[in-house]
């Protein structure tokens, strides 16, 4: 005979101080992993939706970063000439030739600096980004000082709002503009004019190449004649690509380190719970000689207990992830160890979160119900009936 589900409830319920302490403290395990997963899962989203599907970037061979990459003009006129490339309507290459710098700018609330990325761009920089699109002031005008930046950075920082100045490169900028870019990586940068760009930082050589693919099943080829061309030292990756290997290095930092921290957090809860069924079980040894009495067998009191604490999981779970789903409202920015640029993105909770999340909170109450349980099922119908 199986005991009732019911049954098992209802002892819950019956002990409801012991109930939500144990699954009060393995809800908050539940919310440290999951947060921390979010928190993975909003980086590595904001990255891959910076990138377009058929968009192509092209930096030099080793570089990991645009920042690090150059491109000399004679190399990227080889690249624009290359067949596969879309065109706009008076046929001219769909291609951004883009230099990229780091400064460093205070912030609005802590005064203190951080990295930022400054971006130039040619008149289709736009054109090749659809979900970048100015909801204050006007874009620049190309061959002036006149930036545009991005939502994260006009709010955050000091001087990148709508109308103020930046000085950089030993060079006043207007902010004309403030775009939003969909929550994605470009909301973190300062958009200028290329040539202005290079002028001003002194460089002759671009940092990297995106150009829109005019079939998204001709990369291969051109990224063969690329390869195969000997005057170019260039690599080129579709761009989603590209910026989902942005978010490699801090994706695995945060998971890493919040799955550590949940895993010895949950120590602590899995002990709760372990003392918690030890505590039932000792109060309901009479309980448990009776069902064995009336023919319940060990394996089903061994069942009922590990149900039991399974329960308790499963609530503690399902209020870690309440919790955790609230973080949703929320966007932190921080250093990107791989590019060294403030990046700003928001917490993320998917399907594969809550699953292993869940996951995670039915192994801490297994684990911690599993001894009790055993116990419970190894007592004897005499001994227990005359302890209690």
């Amino acid at each position: 005979m199986t005991i009732p589900l019911s049954y098992i409830a209802r002892n819950l319920v019956a002990r409801k101080l012991t109930t939500l302490l144990t699954a009060g403290g393995m809800a908050l395990v539940v919310y440290v992993f999951a947060t921390v997963l979010m928190l993975s899962a909003g980086l590595e989203r904001t990255l891959i939706a910076t990138g377009q599907d058929d968009n192509v970037v092209v930096i030099r061979r080793g570089s990991q970063t645009e920042v690090q990459s150059g491109i000399d003009r004679a190399s990227a006129a080889i690249v624009e000439s290359l067949p596969g490339i879309a065109t706009d309507q008076d046929g001219r290459p769909l291609l951004s030739k883009e230099p990229v710098v780091l400064i460093n700018l205070p912030k609005r609330d802590s005064n203190k600096p951080s990295n930022v990325v400054i971006r130039g761009v040619t008149g289709n920089g736009l054109a090749l980004r659809p979900q970048v699109r100015i909801v204050e002031g006007r874009p620049f005008r190309p061959g002036t000082s006149e930036i545009v930046a991005g939502r994260s950075i006009a709010n955050g920082f000091q001087g990148a709002g709508l109308g103020e100045t930046l000085r950089f490169a030993q060079r006043d900028w207007t902010v004309v503009g403030v775009f939003d870019a969909g929550r994605t990586g470009f909301d973190s940068e300062v958009w200028g004019d290329a040539e202005q760009m290079l002028q001003a930082f002194r460089r002759t050589s671009f940092s990297a190449l995106i150009f829109k693919l005019a079939d998204a099943d001709r990369f291969d080829a051109i990224k063969q004649a690329i390869d195969g061309d000997p005057r170019l030292t260039l690599e080129a990756k579709p761009e989603t690509r590209f910026y989902a290997e942005q978010s490699e290095a801090l994706s695995k930092f945060i998971s890493y380190l919040g799955v550590s921290i949940s895993v010895v957090f949950s120590i602590g809860a899995i002990i709760g719970a372990m003392i918690t069924m030890y505590a039932s079980v000792a109060s309901r040894t009479g309980e448990i000689g009776t069902l064995r009495a009336l023919g319940f067998s060990r394996i089903s009191i061994l069942a009922a207990f590990l149900l039991e604490s399974l329960l308790l999981g499963l609530l503690g779970g399902i209020v870690g992830l309440a919790g955790a789903s609230l973080m949703q409202s929320l966007s932190i920015s921080t250093m990107n160890f791989q590019t060294f640029a403030e990046i700003a993105f928001s917490f993320t909770l998917t399907p594969s979160i809550v699953a292993a999340s869940l996951a995670f909170a039915l192994a801490m109450g297994f684990v911690g119900g599993f001894l009790p349980a055993a116990r419970a099922a190894r007592m004897k119908i005499v001994d227990a009936l005359r302890a209690a």
